[in-house]
């Protein structure tokens, strides 16, 4: 096979720009990327090219290959520093351990984003380990930003997934089991725990230094405020609130919500072991090694606001923390006003401003958690099922489902479908038209629970059968640019 030329790789004549390079090398470490024995590109992400421009058809397979599995034709590759709270303790071990940020490219709706390996070897922060990614770790993180991106999670992406060929053993997977490398989109890898370290090691000139390129950066419409450090605080508390409050929508649990795993701003990523509820059960624990439920299901929201109070400390070196105190007491607020709203889409209900919908909200919480179903297939099925005459009869609603007979004639299934009887029926025709396809858009026909994510797996590591992989994930885009 004759190898494309660097200067004719599309991924490679991007526009990098040295934003995070810029600042000076207090903040990262230049590395190299590993040497792989063998580059297989298992996942490409196409669309995500035009938004840098890029025609699908002109960037073929091997320039994928060329520049994200060789690493030709890109240098220098940084390895962040930072620190974080792990579990409440404080750990100054931390940073890019396998990972490092490739390069950084304005999209043509003028943002800035990293692209940011996973797998690429190891770095001065790999603390013994190996820098490496299993392939199953890279399917798992494909699949759930695919599926959190078109449930509306503002969430990183996925650009490739590249298998290595070297075997790798680890504590919590059959080993020896295959490698891979990938590369992440989102829209800054600067972390809450990028700002702890500097206030670790004493340097309030470079927490200053570092904030004022974030604000520049990320939060521009701030910089000519006078009283921009605290608005930016206060929008940073906003989007986390609602971040927290998508996973909580969306049935998402995180698993790992270190400030090292905090994103500044305010994007789901580096979620780990993460897991989809199965069934609403607000001590759901997705990691394994969670053993006090620190980071369940009900948490979140909780965990998020302490990381944001956790923040104030190096935060201080601009700020006084009484005014950012201040600040964080409006994150409940921000976080009930956005889970109402997106649980109400859920049940198509964007935008009905009725007093029902507050009890529809409660009665809908309390049926999911008294009956084991499905969060998921609940949602599912109420999509799948609507029908306008819903409107004229309360016994109609989801009559013909096997989600209905696990309720069969209880009082907190009468009390839910009639609450949700009497909306419907005040809805104008126009309103109702709505609700079919709010409930389309919100609710994933297929949803990436644990035995999903096995039943794809299993086929890949037993007969290197990819096609259910590649299924989902064209089911799961189809049906985001169907309801988009």
């Amino acid at each position: 096979m004759t190898l494309p030329e660097t200067s004719q790789n599309p991924l490679l004549s991007l526009k990098y720009e040295p934003a995070l390079e810029s600042l000076g090398d207090e903040y990262y470490d230049e590395v190299p990327a590993a040497e792989f024995p063998r580059q297989i590109l298992r996942w490409r992400n196409d669309a995500l090219l035009p938004r840098f421009g890029l025609n699908p058809g002109d960037v073929s397979d091997e320039h994928f290959i060329q520049a994200f599995g060789r690493f030709e034709g890109r240098e220098p590759f940084l390895a962040l520093r930072y620190h974080g709270y792990q579990f409440g303790e404080y750990n100054p071990f931390l940073g890019d351990g396998r990972g490092f940020l490739y390069g950084q490219v304005r999209g043509n709706d003028g943002e800035l984003y990293d692209f940011g390996t996973k797998g690429s070897g190891r770095t001065p922060y790999s603390r013994g380990g190996d820098g490496m990614l299993t392939l199953k770790g890279g399917v798992r993180e494909v699949l759930a930003a695919e599926i959190l991106h078109r449930m509306g999670v503002n969430t990183s992406r996925c650009l490739s997934l590249i298998e290595t060929g070297m075997d790798l053993w680890r504590g919590d997977e059959p080993s020896p089991t295959r490698s891979s490398v990938m590369i992440r989109m989102n829209r800054s890898h600067i972390r809450f725990g990028t700002f702890e370290r500097l206030n670790h090691i004493k340097r309030p000139d470079l927490v200053g230094k570092l904030l004022n390129h974030v604000i520049d950066v990320y939060y521009p419409h701030l910089k000519l405020e006078s009283e921009k450090y605290l608005l930016f605080y206060g929008e940073l508390v906003k989007r986390v609130a609602e971040l927290a409050a998508q996973w909580m929508a969306a049935g998402f649990c995180h698993a790992v919500l270190n400030t090292d795993n905090m994103s500044i701003t305010g994007e789901s990523f580096d979620y780990g072991p993460y897991a989809f509820i199965p069934t609403f059960d607000p001590e759901f624990t997705a990691a394994y090694f969670d053993h006090y439920g620190r980071y369940s299901y009900a948490n979140q929201p909780g965990i998020c606001k302490l990381n944001l109070e956790l923040l104030q400390q190096p935060l201080s070196a601009v700020m006084e923390i009484k005014q950012m105190q201040t600040v964080l007491a409006e994150f409940d607020e921000h976080y009930d006003l956005q889970y109402r709203k997106l649980f109400l889409s859920k049940l198509g209900l964007e935008n009905v401003a009725q007093k029902e919908t507050g009890e529809i909200l409660i009665a809908t919480l309390q049926l999911l958690r008294t009956y084991p179903i499905s969060y998921h297939d609940f949602f599912a099925e109420i999509a799948k099922s609507f029908s306008i005459q819903w409107r004229d009869d309360a016994g109609l609603i989801l009559a013909d489902s096997e989600i209905k007979k696990a309720f069969g004639l209880s009082e907190l299934f009468v009390n839910w479908s009639g609450i949700y009887h009497r909306i419907l029926a005040n809805l104008t025709p126009d309103e109702l038209a709505k609700v079919g396809k709010t409930l389309n858009r919100y609710n994933p026909q297929t949803v990436i629970v644990r035995n999903v994510i096995e039943s794809i797996w299993e086929p890949i590591t037993l007969a290197d059968n990819w096609e259910s992989f590649y299924s989902l994930l064209v089911e799961i885009q189809d049906e985001g640019t169907t309801n988009s």
